[in-house]
């Protein structure tokens, strides 16, 4: 049997893994509810909220790949007990990956045309309308859509040709150390231009008022979500790093490196944005269009802006490419594991997540006239619910469930796991808090999610239902064991 590929040093295992969570979201998203909900005070609960809930989930997920060496197309095989079922999660976690790159490579193909759109001048010159035009334009334009959609999936699938650590590992390491350098010098910029105070101000100085403006609760479950969705959990995406990996360092102190960088590229991001928007007066509460409508004309008022602005897609782009590279590894693991070489595997779904992505790519021009979730939605805003408001939250508490009761891999599995190696230790006090609270919490923003897209009380009946469905697994582990003690006690 070969053996399982390795990353080369530990410092690539936080990099590929951080640059996993590091996404889009953390740039635009991120920035804009902080200054919805009150700024540093935001931050502060989203903090909290990462540490309760995104990272011991992520531990488990290192921990399960760690112990399987295995992706998550074969990992809960090894490890569930015989009997059960606890494998079908595999089926949630192979279509996350697919279904997250069906419109990823597409958003990830806007970064680098605005980065050639930007280093070539095109935004010079244009008046505020004719910047939102060219946005425009490049949405209804079939072309460039599927263009660019094609060059980042054969890029990332290349990268992926090249090996673990001659390809996925090297490359990532670069771009992860390119995108913190980029971010540095746009911090630099953004805080030193005239006004760039108030900017500041209005993004780090806590404003309890303005979070009780919005609401509270919605405050509370913003900070919920962003936490627990920006790590990308559920789907095996972080499982597969933990699978190439020794058990010389223990996986909380992984975890949490990991999670320091991805929150410290969503900050910064707010560093960078705030400053450069106060600076101009235009409005930093724009979601999508700050980036891509906003930012533009901001860099064509600021001196030296081409450059600036090239500069800042090329962090854009960065930040797409390490999340599609690991979600891309991830998913040609899928096919090694089930005894594919990595040749075929990458061909393969090379040419599959080419086919996949085109409905997403032409979601906005052609096939425009699909509307899933109501007037003005688009394709992508159904392949992006069906991942942020199903297959991770669902998947997470499946993660959650398999690795703290005895019907699954079990807590003392799980700890014996997480805890080898040097390193900072998984407390054992914290099961009763991840066997009973943290699920309930999980199921809580599931809900939530839904009552947010669809009417109530469909909204709270169709997530019931869909609850239920899930915890059949579970539940099916639990009548396994049962019986089993049953017949042994007979």
């Amino acid at each position: 049997m070969k053996n399982r590929e390795k990353f080369s040093s530990r410092l690539g295992f936080i990099l590929i893994s951080a640059g996993c969570a590091i996404g889009l979201g953390n740039v635009w998203r991120f920035p804009y509810i902080t200054g919805k909900y009150g700024g540093a005070a935001f931050i502060l609960m989203y903090l909290l909220f990462l540490v309760i809930l995104g990272l011991p989930i992520m531990v488990m997920e290192f921990s399960v790949g760690r112990a399987s060496k295995k992706s998550a197309a074969k990992s809960f095989d090894i490890l569930e007990p015989k009997g059960t079922k606890w494998n079908r999660i595999k089926y949630l976690a192979i279509a996350g990956n697919y279904i997250l790159m069906m419109f990823y490579t597409t958003v990830g193909g806007w970064m680098l045309n605005y980065c050639l759109k930007m280093a070539t001048g095109k935004f010079q010159g244009l008046s505020t309308k004719e910047v939102g035009n060219v946005f425009v334009g490049m949405l209804q334009d079939p072309v460039q859509n599927i263009v660019w959609m094609i060059i980042i999936t054969v890029i990332g699938f290349f990268v992926c040709s090249k090996g673990l650590q001659n390809g996925v590992e090297k490359i990532s390491k670069y771009m992860m150390s390119s995108l913190l350098f980029i971010m540095i010098i746009l911090v630099i910029r953004s805080v030193t231009l005239p006004n760039a105070m108030e900017g500041l101000k209005f993004y780090l100085i806590p404003d309890f008022g303005k979070m009780l403006d919005n609401g509270l609760w919605n405050a509370i479950y913003a900070a919920m979500s962003q936490a627990f969705f920006t790590l990308s959990l559920g789907i095996g995406a972080l499982a597969i790093f933990g699978s190439y990996i020794d058990r010389d360092r223990s996986l909380l102190g992984e975890s949490i490196n990991v999670c320091i960088l991805d929150t410290f590229v969503a900050l910064v991001a707010g560093l960078i944005i705030f400053p450069a928007c106060f600076s101009f007066g235009v409005d930093a509460n724009s979601g999508p269009g700050l980036v891509f409508v906003t930012l533009p004309n901001v860099f064509n008022e600021m001196s030296g802006g081409r450059l600036w602005g090239t500069l800042f897609f090329l962090f854009m782009s960065f930040a797409a490419f390490t999340t599609i590279i690991a979600v891309f590894e991830n998913i040609v693991s899928f096919a090694m594991d089930c005894g594919w070489t990595r040749k075929k595997a990458v061909k393969v779904n090379a040419f599959a997540l080419l086919i996949l992505g085109v409905p997403c790519a032409l979601g906005f021009n052609v096939l425009s006239f699909i509307q899933p979730l109501g007037k003005g939605t688009t394709i992508q805003d159904l392949e992006d619910f069906i991942i942020s408001g199903n297959l991770l939250p669902l998947g997470s508490l499946l993660y959650l469930l398999f690795c703290t009761t005895r019907y699954g891999w079990g807590w003392n599995h799980f700890i014996e796991e997480a805890n080898t190696g040097k390193g900072l230790k998984y407390p054992k006090w914290i099961h009763k808090y991840v066997s009973c609270v943290l699920p309930l919490v999980i199921i809580f923003i599931f809900i939530q999610g839904y009552a947010e897209k669809f009417p109530q009380p469909w909204s709270y009946i169709l997530a019931t239902i869909i609850i239920l469905i899930i915890l059949s697994i579970p539940f099916q582990a639990w009548k396994t064991t049962h019986k089993k003690n049953d017949t042994i006690s007979k």
